[in-house]
């Protein structure tokens, strides 16, 4: 069977329903495909996964204090580069 390629693009917008297991068998075996050869879609896969695993365990973690205004003084900072 001829696996059909699939953009990154495609695959971003296929994640969360790949994640859910909610993508037909076809769709399932393109975006695996593409990820054996995408290290970037692979790596966001993989990420959004680790992000649903943190916040589906209700695990809640204190952050050090002004932890908050630094992180939006540092993205701040960066989008304005």
């Amino acid at each position: 069977m001829r696996i059909i390629e699939i953009s990154c693009l495609d695959v971003w917008r296929q994640i969360s329903d790949y994640l859910d297991d909610e993508v037909s068998p076809e769709m399932r075996t393109r975006l695996e495909a593409h990820f054996k050869v995408c290290e970037h879609c692979a790596a966001i896969v993989d990420g959004a996964r680790n992000v649903v695993q943190l916040v589906g365990n209700g695990v809640v973690f204190d952050l050090p204090k002004g932890f908050g205004d630094r992180l939006k003084e540092r993205l701040e900072a960066e989008r304005k580069k």
